[in-house]
């Protein structure tokens, strides 16, 4: 019924741009290259404390390219999407950090051991599963595409809305929210895809047409009737009792089904970490390099 979008078929379901490849806004825009540093050859002999400046939460994070400032950047991010006082902007920072770490994760996989014995033990299971369900993702990789997709982006609908149209459909339903969430995120980034894919796959929660008609009612783009249709769809294929067989119907591909309850997984054991998810942003591929579609971007003239 729904194929996941081309961002999973590259294998960036949760991966961030590769070392040497910086993402940007415009895919017309030339890669900006990472300056190196230079070590100074006379070391400073007492240096001064200065406070550390406060991140841009508008502009894309600058993630580690060593293990251990990546340590600190991941710890950075789970906390801080942990931590109920960060909302709004910096959230939404925390999340993209959150992503972008493990994209590098996935580009060095020898750093994952070393960087999950050095977390602290409560983070320890959230980011082993993140990781885990991004590696079962990227087995659903295909042909890196050419050109870009007929898509406009988006900004999703606020974390709690999207939370209060995830417990009505398991109200109603008996689906749990988080494996809607994690549907949500995996097809269309909480909705910030808008557009058709190539099979004809519509809406947040990528509905068939004909699907859609069995068990959608409303609007196939809003979010709402999106996620409830979603559920209706997920129940009727065995969900609760067979969240394999009913995942397995939504995508055909194992890989699929591992990711989303592995994504699911972690967002049963802590709730907070769907805070984290709503800030992953969309990165697409061409054989030209991995470019981030930002809110308001739509697909350049041919």
């Amino acid at each position: 019924m729904v194929l996941v979008l081309a961002i999973v078929a590259a294998a960036c379901g949760a991966t961030a741009p590769t070392q040497g490849s910086l993402a940007v806004t415009s895919p017309t825009a030339a890669p900006t290259p990472v300056p190196s540093v230079e070590p100074t050859a006379t070391p400073i002999p007492s240096p001064v404390a200065t406070p550390t400046p406060e991140p841009d939460y508008t502009k894309q994070p600058d993630v580690a390219h060593d293990l251990v400032p990546l340590i600190e950047q991941v710890i950075m991010a789970e906390r801080g999407i942990r931590d109920p006082s960060v909302t709004g902007a910096k959230l939404q920072w925390m999340g993209w950090l959150q992503q972008l770490t493990y994209g590098q994760l996935a580009n060095f996989p020898e750093w994952v051991e070393p960087l999950i014995k050095a977390l602290p033990a409560d983070l320890r299971p959230g980011v082993q599963g993140t990781i885990d369900a991004g590696k079962e993702l990227r087995r659903l990789k295909g042909p890196t595409p050419k050109t870009f997709p007929d898509w406009k982006i988006v900004e999703p609908k606020p974390i709690d809305a999207l939370m209060g149209f995830y417990q009505k459909a398991e109200a109603e339903y008996g689906v749990p929210w988080y494996y809607l969430a994690a549907v949500n995120l995996v097809e269309t980034r909480m909705g910030r895809i808008r557009g058709l894919s190539s099979a004809g796959a519509q809406g947040p929660m990528q509905f068939m047409p004909g699907t859609w008609a069995a068990y959608g009612k409303g609007d196939v783009n809003d979010e709402h009737d999106a996620i409830m249709g979603a559920a209706n769809y997920l129940k009727a294929s065995g969900a609760p009792r067979d969240m394999d067989r009913a995942l397995f119907a939504y995508n055909r591909h194992i890989g699929y089904v591992n990711a989303i309850k592995g994504y699911a997984e972690v967002m049963r054991r802590d709730p907070n970490a769907y805070r984290g998810y709503h800030g992953w942003q969309v990165y697409y591929p061409t054989v030209e390099g991995i470019f981030h579609l930002a809110p308001g971007w739509t697909k350049p003239p041919d």
